[in-house]
């Protein structure tokens, strides 16, 4: 059986091309497509079972989304980022999370921050299980409900489209993090200052926050 890198997740709510487009999405994010890697539409679609029409959408919206470089006469390839491009994106990120966490402290709820408080825990235990995936699907939760709590859409979808341009940083630096306490620490500070709702404190937390994880990216490229 051939070892192929993508696969159909089925999803009868969806059209054709979004589960094409979520299907290489994540071949990319999860590292099966390497930077600079060929995407052949033959193949793709051979491996997913579609015609090409769909892989073709799929790459466009890959395009857009700074995952996919479209070359004339020579098709797609999987973006190479740059240290700077990775510095200029979490310098982005930064002031948008910042923001998100000012926001989330005045509009979170009893409900959420309770959410928070689980999400936290599942992150430390699932570290000290050894469970890396896990650990990274407690800290996207975690970061995932502040978002959601500052109740602006708009600011959810630009921290989404930013966040996953460095996915797959983030989950090396997650792989190669050898003490908890200091991310356990930041998410407890937030906690404690969304229970206050105290934005500025929100604010000052983030910003240290990311500070450090993207001193630890830059560091694992």
């Amino acid at each position: 059986m051939p070892d192929y890198k993508v696969k159909i997740t089925e999803n009868e709510y969806l059209p054709l091309r979004d589960v094409v487009f979520n299907a290489i999405k994540d071949g990319i994010l999860s590292g099966r497509f390497k930077p600079g890697e060929r995407l052949l539409e033959n193949q793709l679609a051979e491996e997913l079972g579609v015609s090409r029409t769909p892989i073709r959408e799929a790459l466009r919206m890959l395009e857009i989304e700074n995952l996919v470089d479209l070359i004339p006469r020579k098709g797609a390839q999987v973006r190479a980022m740059s240290e700077k491009d990775i510095k200029d994106i979490l310098e982005i990120r930064k002031a948008l999370e910042e923001l998100a966490a000012g926001l989330a402290a005045e509009n979170i709820t009893k409900q959420e921050i309770n959410e928070l408080k689980k999400a936290n825990n599942d992150f430390v235990t699932n570290f000290d299980n050894g469970d890396r995936e896990a650990v990274l699907e407690a800290d996207t939760h975690f970061h995932d409900i502040i978002f959601n709590a500052t109740k602006n859409d708009k600011l959810v979808q630009m921290i989404s489209n930013i966040s996953i341009q460095i996915y797959k940083y983030r989950i090396t630096y997650l792989k190669l993090l050898s003490d908890v306490s200091v991310p356990n620490q930041h998410h407890l500070e937030l906690i404690k200052a969304f229970e206050r709702r105290d934005a500025a404190r929100a604010r000052a937390v983030s910003r240290e926050h990311i500070d450090d994880q993207a001193i630890e990216i830059l560091k694992s490229l």
